[in-house]
């Protein structure tokens, strides 16, 4: 038996940043497009820490993690 991962909002985000870097999803793809990157029981546990930030699954992944701060050259 499988034991689901404990996450923590900053563990999502920091998740999801991978994935956006990697490109493997897109910073205006919509959150519950993430579940293809998790398990199913980790992404239920996902999804209530996401419920419980007033993150909503139809919001895009950029409101997830956040702007970018890109250094002036």
């Amino acid at each position: 038996m499988s034991k689901v991962r404990q996450y923590a909002l900053c563990d999502v985000r920091d998740e999801v940043k991978a994935l956006v870097s990697q490109g493997l999803i897109g910073r205006q793809h919509r959150i519950y497009s993430l579940c293809a990157f998790f398990s199913y029981r980790d992404w239920l546990h996902i999804e209530r820490i996401l419920e419980a930030h007033d993150f909503l699954l139809r919001d895009s992944v950029i409101e997830l993690i956040g702007p970018e701060i890109w250094a002036n050259d």
